[in-house]
């Protein structure tokens, strides 16, 4: 009996130091620098490899890249609909184009909240994109939730800048 138990850690302890530990790269690596800066060049310098770099420019000077929600909301107003809509075209003129949602939540409510509601925000500018005749391959979301605000203060016009979807062209 002790045979078998030596010969099934023998075969344990083969396989395992087999195993290597080689790291698997992050496909779509997501920018963590806060403020952004960096994320932005990094999106321009890769959509150029594409002839994307002035399109990129155009489309975020042009249109503006910011939606706005209401507190404790993921609608999407009425007012920023437009807005949606303008990128969903340029998305759908420039099938090399691709965009991260950002979403974002004020302080206020605990982490895990803030992280699903910045979820459900950026889920939702997705949702409309994609009615628009966006591919979903074109289409990236990530939830910050409260950890990259906007405006540091405790004021409502400082939680209303901190409510809101970042678009973010890629290549």
């Amino acid at each position: 009996m002790s045979y078998y138990k030596l010969f099934a850690v023998a075969i344990l302890g083969a396989l395992l130091a087999g195993c290597g530990a080689t790291p698997v790269p992050d496909p779509d690596p997501v920018d963590t620098t806060y403020g952004g800066d960096d994320s932005a060049n990094t999106s321009r310098a890769a959509g150029e490899e594409f002839g994307g770099g002035e399109f990129f420019d155009d489309v975020e000077e042009t249109l503006g890249t910011v939606i706005y929600f209401e507190f404790d909301s993921s609608e999407v107003r009425a007012q920023d609909q437009d807005l949606v809509a303008a990128h969903a075209i340029s998305l759908n003129e420039n099938s090399y184009a691709r965009v991260r949602l950002e979403g974002h939540a004020d302080e206020r409510g605990s982490r895990e909240y803030n992280i699903g509601l910045g979820e459900r925000r950026a889920q939702a500018v997705r949702q409309i994109l994609m009615i628009q005749g966006v591919s979903a391959s074109q289409i990236q979301t990530v939830s910050f939730g409260e950890e990259r605000p906007e405006s540091m203060g405790s004021s409502e016009s400082d939680y209303a800048q901190n409510r809101r979807v970042e678009i973010k062209y890629t290549n």
